[in-house]
């Protein structure tokens, strides 16, 4: 089934004569604010930008704010390494989105949006400016849209390349102006967010399912893939596969059948797999479902949709050592926990790269993992140690000799 791709491979898909009339824009004005959000609500859709949060639960909040203006915004900061699904979205339909966030500022009476791009997205920057004016041409965004009185305009925010940015009000901080830092919460930005007006942040696969939802009704949407998690997920799977690629599958997919059915297989024997970016947890074995509770009960979790996928060859000593590596450059530095503890974190598996670490190094990083959690102000520090921790509990053997057994079990991909 292909929704959120339907429209990629065919000529001109970017512009609007491919897309159509905002068909799902024109049932949401005829049928009201309230109808709308109960339409999401039906379709049980869970947030597409790692938290999995009830998408319908936010706009529920966002709408019963009684301050203005409101702001929508549709966060296309994917800075996850190995996730490359908004950039599609934005470069092959950008109108997909575009209707989608008109729907959302009319769902919870908001009268202007802002999309957050990548800086290291010009392509998708500049065919979004030109459908953003396309549709402002079509009367399907600005001043009294197709009659309604509802009025809803567009503008877009480039950052400057920083993974923090993603972090939904380390996102508002940038778009007024200021450094990316993370905000305390609460208050969320549903109360107070751009401006400190009330806000509603999405992410781009979050609102282009949108437009689906509205036309073919939630209990429609909510039937497809695993009841728990419904829809279609993008999978952006990289690493030693054959076919590696953006691939839409419904949430009942495992990650065997999407590994071996659509990317070809494992490129050597398979050993481990991050299924949803380096935030989340290594996981052994492929024979599990990519919706939220399946991936939570294996311990790990869908996060952006990454799959990054790992052979025999690969040292998972050098694989966490990567992943921190990343993190540590991507702090922002506001809170010591995160600041710090990423930087230490590499050190140790460095020296443990190196064979010069030694068996409390391992302790180390779990109590650092621990302290981190329990006290980073964000997201970042809180699951920058995820991919380290859970390489440690599976392949303990290869960070210090004789601690465990480490990598003697495969999961289901063995043959191919």
């Amino acid at each position: 089934m292909r929704i959120l791709t339907r429209n990629f491979g065919k000529p001109g898909s970017e512009y609007i004569a491919a897309y159509g009339d905002y068909k799902a824009l024109k049932k949401a004005l005829s049928i009201g604010p309230r109808e709308v959000i109960s339409e999401v609500e039906a379709s049980s859709m869970l947030g597409r930008g790692g938290a999995a949060y009830p998408t319908w639960l936010k706009w529920e909040f966002a709408s019963k704010s009684h301050d203005s203006p409101k702001y929508v915004v549709a966060n296309a900061d994917e800075g996850e390494p190995g996730t490359f699904k908004d950039k599609a979205m934005l470069e092959k339909d950008p109108h997909r989105l575009l209707e989608g966030l008109a729907i959302a500022g009319y769902a919870i009476g908001a009268a202007e949006g802002f999309i957050y791009t990548r800086g290291e997205y010009p392509h998708a920057q500049k065919v979004l400016a030109r459908a953003i004016a396309e549709a402002e041409a079509a009367g399907f965004l600005g001043e009294d849209i197709l009659g309604s009185g509802f009025s809803f305009r567009v503008r877009t925010c480039t950052g400057a390349g920083a993974y923090i940015c993603g972090e939904e009000t380390a996102l508002l901080e940038s778009v007024e102006g200021y450094r990316g830092c993370p905000r305390l919460k609460p208050p969320y930005p549903t109360d107070s967010g751009l401006r400190g007006k009330p806000t509603l942040i999405n992410n781009v696969e979050t609102l282009a399912n949108i437009p689906t939802i509205i036309l073919k009704g939630g209990e429609w949407y909510g039937r497809i893939g695993d009841p728990h998690s419904p829809g279609t997920k993008l999978m952006c799977v990289s690493g030693f596969v054959k076919r590696p690629g953006l691939y839409e599958v419904d949430t009942g997919t495992t990650l065997a059948e999407l590994i071996n059915e659509q990317c070809g297989g494992v490129v050597g024997r398979f050993k481990a797999a991050l299924p949803g970016g380096v935030s989340t947890r290594f996981i052994r074995h492929l024979d599990v479902s990519i919706d939220v509770p399946s991936l939570v009960d294996v311990g790990s979790l869908p996060g952006t949709g990454a799959v990054i996928v790992l052979n025999d060859t690969v040292s998972m000593v050098d694989a966490a050592k990567n992943c921190v590596k990343f993190f540590a450059d991507e702090s922002c530095g506001k809170c010591t926990p995160c600041r710090e503890g990423t930087h230490r974190a590499y050190e140790i598996l460095d020296r443990l790269s190196r064979k010069e670490g030694g068996p409390g190094d391992i302790g180390l990083l779990r109590e650092l993992h621990a302290v981190m959690y329990d006290t980073s102000n964000c997201g970042l520090g809180q699951s920058a140690l995820n991919p380290v921790i859970s390489a440690i509990d599976l392949f303990e053997g290869e960070f210090w000799p004789g601690a465990g057994q480490g990598g003697g079990k495969h999961g289901p991909c063995d043959d191919r």
